[in-house]
């Protein structure tokens, strides 16, 4: 059950990346529009803040993805020194301090957009933008992050519970260098 709970996570922030992947493309696109009108005297204008903004929601949006692809950047000195009994007990150990780190990120998150939503902030810039429309979106990926973060920990903690050590080192492991080299 939790391997398949993984899976499902992985390909629904699969499709999340693909579609940040999307939005992140258009961003590029914007700029090199606004980089070739500028040679020839116009601009479309705002593209620094527009690109800040596309930066911010690719960043808690796919941390999400890294998490579950084993991109997130871990000292794995002693969990190697380990077998899978004590390799899976560092594993779920930064799990659950990776989730509380997560957790505390996106409740902290919220007065940000609150106050914006609340007293209706605009961006100090020239396009003047509702903060609360990137503000939204850019909450919403660290929930979402918070979330995954939070069901990969309790399916490593049922795999450890269980006794199945070794299982969770394809979602809750450390990408060791070492493999990748042979």
């Amino acid at each position: 059950m939790e391997l398949r709970l993984i899976e499902t996570l992985r390909r629904i922030n699969r499709g999340v990346a693909f579609a940040v992947g999307i939005g992140l493309l258009a961003c590029a696109a914007f700029v090199l529009l606004d980089i070739v009108m500028r040679q020839i005297g116009d601009s479309l204008g705002g593209t620094e803040e527009i690109a800040g903004y596309a930066m911010a929601l690719a960043t808690s949006w796919g941390m999400s993805f890294t998490l579950l692809e084993l991109g997130h950047v871990r000292i794995d000195l002693l969990r190697t020194r380990f077998q899978s009994f004590g390799k899976a007990l560092f594993d779920v150990f930064s799990m659950i301090v990776m989730s509380g780190v997560i957790v505390m990120i996106a409740v902290k998150a919220w007065p940000v957009v609150d106050r914006s939503l609340t007293n209706g902030s605009r961006a100090n810039t020239p396009l003047e933008t509702p903060l609360a429309l990137v503000q939204l979106p850019w909450f919403a990926g660290w929930v979402w992050f918070a979330l995954m973060s939070c069901l990969v920990t309790l399916a490593a903690l049922s795999l450890l519970v269980k006794g199945r050590f070794a299982e969770t080192e394809s979602f809750a492991g450390a990408f060791a260098e070492e493999e990748t080299l042979q």
